[in-house]
């Protein structure tokens, strides 16, 4: 029997008890299938950085790239410095292990209300950008506490960057409603970001049956809430696509719902799967978390590891739950994370 290998990383507050929920999730699809899981649990993280000093050891990544793949809840906690986690854990993984495409869906889950008042159909996906850009950790502080004092931060748009994501983004979009929205900001942002429209203009040539669309990044965020039914794939950088996902997910009806993939498309490197929410240390240890957004996390790994029918069966069980209205409270629901594993274990 198949087996895969993957690394748990929960991280902080609530990342326990939802990867904990989405590996009995994944035990329970594999079983009904020809291939089994085998998952290590690794403590990096912030609390593991209050006790040692450190988000991870030296030789982390080295122990990581020996997986299939990263199985990751949420990383942050109140009384630690929020400038580190991102830089001292994701960074790291996301740049050294090549992730450049971080795909984040957002759709329309039966039996739950979208706040939009017409309540219209979502089904697109955002592909972010995901090792250069506004993230490029580029830049420095000059005499802070000066008058004189300055920061800087330096975005970072290469043509090998930039190029890869867009083939990502049209082969994606060959495989769904063929439209491309490229989102940008090239009318102030006048040397990186028509640079970035001019190179995707020149991929977009290979893809002459897929339909490409520029959108401003304010205009995009006003389109998303009036008209998201318009929306396919929207191809976007490092900052505006951790901006629109995030309202995504508030449009589908709960952050809790959205799952994320930071993917390294030649599987060269382990691709590391996470729901978009964070750590929310706030309800950590109530058992209230919602754990959608890592189930449907679980189901983009399921397709990346090469298992789609698995991955469908584990999609259509989490739909059928959602539609029997077994949800958590962030979706007025009264469910706990452990009893909406449950059911869709039942329903597999």
């Amino acid at each position: 029997m198949k087996e895969y290998k993957i690394a748990a990383v929960p991280g902080d507050g609530i990342g326990h008890e939802i990867i904990k929920a989405g590996i009995r999730v994944l035990d329970a699809t594999a079983a009904r299938n020809s291939f089994d899981f085998h998952f290590e649990s690794f403590p990096f993280g912030s609390g593991y950085y209050k006790e040692t000093g450190t988000f991870m050891p030296e030789n982390a990544l080295e122990e990581l790239k020996k997986y299939d793949a990263i199985f990751f809840g949420g990383i942050g906690l109140p009384d630690v410095d929020d400038s580190l986690p991102a830089k001292e854990y994701t960074f790291k993984v996301r740049n050294n292990f090549k992730q450049y495409v971080n795909y984040r869906p957002s759709r329309s889950f039966p039996g739950v209300q979208s706040p939009l008042r017409a309540n219209k159909k979502i089904d697109f996906v955002v592909v972010r950008e995901n090792n250069e850009g506004e993230f490029s950790q580029i830049g420095g502080q000059y005499m802070p506490h000066f008058q004189e004092g300055y920061g800087i931060d330096v975005s970072v748009f290469s043509r090998k960057g930039i190029e890869r994501i867009a083939h990502y983004a049209f082969k994606l979009a060959r495989k769904r409603r063929k439209l491309v929205t490229a989102v940008t900001k090239s009318n102030t942002l006048i040397h990186s970001l028509t640079y970035w429209d001019q190179v995707i203009r020149e991929v977009s040539v290979e893809y002459q049956d897929v339909k490409l669309e520029y959108m401003y990044i304010d205009a995009t965020t006003a389109n998303f809430v009036l008209k998201p039914d318009h929306f396919d794939v929207v191809l976007t950088t490092n900052l505006f696509g951790d901006i629109l996902s995030d309202l995504g997910g508030a449009l589908m009806g709960s952050l809790g719902l959205g799952g994320s993939g930071n993917i390294n498309p030649e599987k060269e490197f382990p691709s590391m799967f996470e729901p978009i929410h964070g750590s929310a240390p706030d309800i950590a240890g109530k058992g209230i978390a919602n754990p959608v957004g890592t189930i449907w996390s679980a189901v983009m790994m399921l397709e990346h590891l090469g298992e789609p029918e698995a991955a469908e069966q584990l999609m259509n069980a989490l739909d059928e739950t959602c539609a029997d209205g077994i949800v958590t409270p962030d979706l007025g629901g009264s469910e706990t994370t452990d009893s909406v594993a449950d059911a869709v274990i039942m329903r597999l």
